[in-house]
C-alpha cells in the first residue's frame, strides 16, 4: 500500500501529515505510524498528524507521537493549520479546530500561525523546579547547560523518575538571560531531545512570567530550531488565559511511502 504524506516543520519540530478527508487513513496502526516516524527505517519525524473533516469546525487534528501515543502538540497544532489551509480547508485566515484537548483558534498568514492555547492552570512550584500543563504536561527547571547529551540524560531521568514514569512528562531546561530566554526540551513520546516543542515554550514563557512578575505581556524565546512567541494573560487566581503561540509553520516536502 501506498501512502501520499506530506512533511511540515515549526522551528525543526517536525511531522508527517497526512490527508485523511476521505477517510482513507482510519485504520492506520499504531505499529505502522511509529515505524513511518522511524528516522532510521521509515519517514522520520516527531510525530505524525492526521486531518479530518468535522461538521462543526474546520477541520480536525489527530495528533501522535513518534511512539503512537496520543496528545496535544503546540507545534504540530500550528503545521496542522498550515496543512488545512494548503487543503482548501479553511473558510478563512481565521480558523476553529478540534484536537484531543477541544476547540483551537488559530490564524493564518502566509507561513506564520498564531494559535490560541487552552487556559493554563496556576503553575506548581517545586522545590528546585516548576510543573503546569498547556495542552500537555511539563516540568520546567532553570539551567543553562543546553548541550544535548545534558538534555537527554536529565530529561530521561526526571521522565523515568517515580513520580512521572507511569504517565510521562515533557521536560524543560529554561535558561533567562539579560537579551535572550531559550529553552531546550526532552519530549515524552519521541523520548528524546526535539529541536523545538510549542507547549514546552509556552510553558517556559508562563514560568518566566511568573518569576518576573509579568501578568500580561509577550515574550520571544529561542529554541534550537528557530524562535517562537507566547502570548498570555494571568487571572487573579494565578492561572493563564488568552495564552497564544505565534511562530513559522513551512511545508517542507511531499512523498509517497510504501507501507
Amino acid at each position: 500500500m501506498t501512502i501520499e504524506f506530506y512533511k511540515y516543520q515549526g522551528t525543526g519540530n517536525d511531522f508527517i501529515m497526512l490527508d485523511n478527508t476521505s477517510g482513507q487513513h482510519d485504520n492506520l496502526s499504531i505499529e505502522e505510524i511509529q515505524k513511518m516516524c522511524d528516522r532510521k527505517f521509515g519517514i522520520g519525524a516527531d510525530g505524525l498528524i492526521r486531518i479530518d473533516q468535522h461538521a462543526q469546525v474546520d477541520f480536525q487534528m489527530t495528533y501522535y507521537n513518534a511512539d503512537g501515543t496520543q496528545s496535544f502538540c503546540g507545534n504540530g497544532a500550528r503545521c496542522a493549520v498550515a496543512f488545512a489551509g494548503f487543503l482548501g480547508l479553511l473558510k478563512s485566515a481565521q480558523t476553529e479546530f478540534i484536537a484531543i484537548d477541544g476547540k483551537h483558534q488559530a490564524w493564518l498568514c502566509q507561513e506564520e500561525v498564531k494559535l490560541k492555547m487552552a487556559d493554563v492552570l496556576p503553575i506548581k512550584v517545586l522545590d528546585a523546579a516548576f510543573e503546569l500543563h498547556t495542552g500537555s504536561p511539563h516540568y520546567v527547571i532553570l539551567d543553562d547547560n543546553h548541550q544535548s547529551d545534558h538534555v537527554l540524560a536529565l530529561g530521561r531521568e526526571i521522565r523515568y523518575s517515580p513520580s512521572y514514569k507511569t504517565q510521562g512528562i515533557n521536560v524543560n531546561l529554561l535558561s533567562v538571560g539579560q537579551n535572550s530566554i531559550r529553552v531546550a526540551t526532552y519530549e515524552r513520546g519521541v523520548e528524546n531531545e526535539t529541536l523545538s516543542c510549542g507547549t514546552g515554550v509556552t510553558a517556559a514563557a508562563l514560568v518566566v512570567a511568573q518569576l518576573q512578575k509579568i501578568p500580561q505581556g509577550s515574550l520571544d524565546i529561542q529554541t534550537k530550531g528557530g524562535q517562537l512567541k507566547v502570548q498570555w494573560q494571568q487571572r487573579a487566581d494565578g492561572s493563564y488565559t488568552e495564552v497564544y503561540l505565534i511562530g513559522p509553520a513551512i511545508s517542507v516536502y511531499k512523498g509517497n511511502y510504501l507501507l
